[in-house]
């Protein structure tokens, strides 16, 4: 059947259990074939038979589950996403002042600060308001999400956090009742209900607002990779180029791109020749010579020669456009996981109903069996009791301060950790997929062999070529004069110069014509290239470019040049095999070259001749059966992968679209710092489990206590006191008191740049 895809974006999902109940709801409706849910990124991309379904009907069921659509613009998601931290915030202010005064109170009363006379009025007003307020103020979010949830038959933390705050109002207003009424068997501790009705509520919206500080980052990389086409271009209009705004530019227009100008439009070259960086496309280095006929692409860079372009594509069928689909289609495919939390909640929820349960019923029939005669007022204090204290405070902080831990020994190690799921995969990981270029190469052409020929010497040979070269701009020849300049060598003076895109440079120097660019380029001039010509192929087979160097028609010799390895290339993918880890290479770069580099590196794996929209497929491919996956890069290229992987590594000299789609930043360029995250990440989710313990390990002694009847509700406030202090100690156990910076030592010649390249530089050569 003929399919379409409607991605939504979502608003109100909270945990892993939201996921899972929009997948199932959707997969049931008739038409729909396949349904991925992303929690970090609130979306849903659905494939569905339009004969049978509507994007509207797909909509209002997310509406019926309870859930909101975000505007499907771009920039206004973002507001969006901005503005419900902003709500979150206000909610947790509110919240906090009840709390406050709450506490206040409750301390008056036990510390006797205030006489009984005075201050039981006052409490008799205003503890249930306080209660109530909170509950159904700002905590009204909590009680309409656990009405969704019970609804569809899932118990979660919202649910748990409804079933104590509730019991805490009943417990309160039976407390009233029973002393207005003078009914001895219900005269509970009324203003101890109301307060930990008040306290468990404002600790599940603290609890939330800190989880959705560390999960919501509003990503830019769409914006930014949009922004990344020129506001304007130049259309040849009756003879004069005219600028117009890029909205106003059609199929079939002709635009003029001047040397150093980013390319507008996706096109073909109908007059001029140039070397154009097309690094946006294949994440390579090395420009690609464009003539006529040629197509260029919306984005990059035309280096050197005039070109005039035929437009053939606009709007949404362009180069950037199409990228930015590809992300965000790999974030709605991004593998979900069950975060631990809602893992643990899913056992723990049933089972504190359960002890309700038995509490009640332990008191009734139970105390009927033994003595003939029910207890309900113990009955329904010990069921009230159990859910007061069945809701585990420090749960919500667990996970966060785990995270804030190990996020601090990262950045001490050059690593930004930026999202949950870091910590909980890592940990998991199969297999490392790298970018070659910018990520295990430097980014950029360097000299790595020099052949002279015809009796001519290295240093002569380097010294011409760079003389020649020294006023391009080609990085091929600021290469060449980077590597005389670093010999020492002084370069002639230039007499005359003159550039052919696409195929090297003239110059006069010392008398005579020099010429530096492809053998191709020799040949044409009359240079006899035969002698050198099986050395070049032997080079090229190596994946380097040759330049040949003339002067007049004597072949003077042959300078290679290639983007060489980051120093710590091999170690890094020595360590990953180590820890079990295998490593993978995926590049835009020709089979030959990429094969010689994964040799060299000792990688077995190889994917090359990679387009973007095929790159985060390769990675889905990978991910097939489950198998973890993640993937370092650092290009605009590398963007759709890096927001596929289950981990996004970007290196932070990258540009800002991979760093914004990735959930760990490289600040430096140094790569064995993948394998310290790794580390990280472990030790990280360790401390997540024994924060989880220990949270739950007070109500896992309070529940079954509270069955008994004889259990007050302070101490539920006493065990939310003692549970958060101790995920607080182990979180940060030794990290409280100062301490000697933690550092390591980098590799000897591995820089550690903590600078990042801007977007208009190096950034858009990676």
């Amino acid at each position: 059947m003929a399919t379409e895809k409607l991605q939504v974006n979502i608003g109100g999902m909270s945990c892993s259990f939201c996921t899972e109940t929009i997948r199932k709801a959707l997969s049931r409706m008739d038409g729909v074939a396949e349904v991925h849910v992303s929690l970090s990124h609130e979306e849903t991309l659905i494939r569905y038979d339009p004969d049978k379904r509507t994007p509207s009907e797909l909509r209002d069921t997310l509406r019926s589950l309870g859930y909101t659509i975000r505007d499907p613009d771009k920039v206004s998601a973002f507001e969006e996403q901005a503005e419900e931290l902003r709500t979150e915030r206000q909610r947790l202010i509110l919240a906090g002042v009840f709390t406050a005064i709450s506490g206040l109170l409750m301390l008056m009363m036990w510390l006797k600060l205030v006489p009984q006379n005075i201050l039981q009025p006052i409490m008799t007003v205003v503890m249930p308001l306080l209660a109530v307020a909170t509950v159904f103020g700002p905590g009204l979010y909590i009680l309409k999400m656990a009405y969704h949830s019970l609804r569809r038959g899932i118990l979660n933390q919202h649910v748990l956090l409804e079933l104590g705050a509730f019991a805490g109002l009943i417990g309160g207003t039976l407390g009233l009742g029973g002393r207005f009424l003078e009914v001895t068997a219900l005269q509970f501790p009324a203003a101890d209900f109301f307060a930990v009705a008040t306290f468990i509520a404002t600790y599940h919206i603290l609890s939330g607002y800190t989880s959705l500080l560390v999960r919501t980052r509003a990503s830019q990389a769409v914006r930014k990779l949009l922004d990344l086409q020129p506001a304007t271009a130049r259309v040849i209009q009756q003879g004069e180029e005219v600028e117009v705004p890029i909205e106003q530019v059609q199929p079939g227009d002709q635009v003029r791109v001047r040397p150093g100008e980013r390319i507008p439009v996706d096109g073909v070259v109908i007059e001029g020749a140039s070397d154009v960086d097309e690094s946006i496309v294949t994440g390579e280095s090395m420009p690609v010579g464009k003539e006529i006929g040629s197509e260029v692409i919306g984005g990059s860079i035309n280096h050197t020669g005039s070109l005039l372009v035929t437009v053939s594509h606009v709007g949404e069928e362009s180069f950037l456009q199409q990228v930015a689909h590809y992300i965000e289609e790999a974030r709605a495919m991004k593998p979900g996981i069950m975060q631990l939390v809602d893992l643990a909640l899913k056992y723990y929820v049933p089972a504190v109903l359960a002890f309700g349960i038995a509490g009640f019923l332990i008191w009734t029939l139970g105390a009927w069996a033994v003595t003939g005669q029910p207890d309900v007022s113990r009955a329904i204090f010990a069921t009230l009791a159990v859910f007061v204290l069945g809701y585990p405070c420090a749960l919500g902080m667990a996970t966060p301060l785990a995270m804030i831990r190990g996020g601090g020994e990262a950045a001490q190690k050059g690593i930004l950790m930026r999202s949950g799921e870091a910590f909980q995969v890592l940990k998991d990981i199969q297999k490392m997929v790298f970018d070659k270029t910018g990520t295990l190469t430097q980014g950029k052409p360097q000299v790595v062999d020099i052949v002279p020929v015809g009796g001519y010497d290295a240093r002569e040979l380097l010294r011409l070529g760079a003389g020649a070269e020294a006023l391009s701009e080609h990085p091929l020849a600021q290469a060449i004069v980077q590597r005389a300049q670093q010999e020492g060598l002084t370069l002639p003076t230039i007499d005359d110069f003159q550039a052919t895109p696409g195929k090297g440079v003239q110059a006069a120097l010392e008398g005579k014509i020099i010429r530096v660019g492809s053998l191709r380029l020799l040949d044409e001039a009359g240079v006899d290239i035969g002698m050198a010509q099986d050395q070049a192929t032997a080079l090229e087979a190596g994946g380097k470019t040759v330049v040949g160097v003339a002067a007049e028609r004597n072949l003077v010799g042959l300078i290679a040049l290639a983007d060489t390895l980051k120093p710590d290339a091999k170690v890094a993918i020595s360590q990953l095999k180590e820890a079990g880890i295998e490593s993978v290479m995926m590049t835009g770069d020709n089979w030959r070259t990429a094969e010689t580099i994964a040799t060299e590196l000792g990688i077995d794996a190889v994917l090359a001749e990679v387009l973007p929209d095929e790159k985060a497929a390769q990675v889905r491919q990978l991910q097939q059966g489950g198998v973890r996956v993640a993937m370092v890069g650092d290009g605009i290229n590398d963007a759709p992968a890096l927001m596929q992987a289950d981990i996004g590594i970007a290196i932070g000299t990258g540009t800002d679209i991979a760093i914004e789609s990735s959930d760990i930043v490289l600040i430096g360029e140094r790569l064995t710092a993948v394998i310290d995250a790794y580390h990280i990440g472990r030790t990280s989710y360790r401390k997540t489990v024994q924060n989880l313990m220990l949270a739950f390990a007070f109500n896992g002694i309070g529940v079954p206590a509270a069955t008994t009847g004889l259990v007050h509700p302070a101490w539920a406030m006493l065990a939310m006191i003692a549970s958060v202090s101790a995920v607080l100690t182990n979180s940060f156990a030794g990290r409280l008191l100062p301490s000697a910076p933690l550092t390591f030592k980098p590799l000897e010649g591995v820089p550690f740049n903590t600078t990042r390249a801007s977007q208009t530089t190096k950034g858009e050569a990676q």
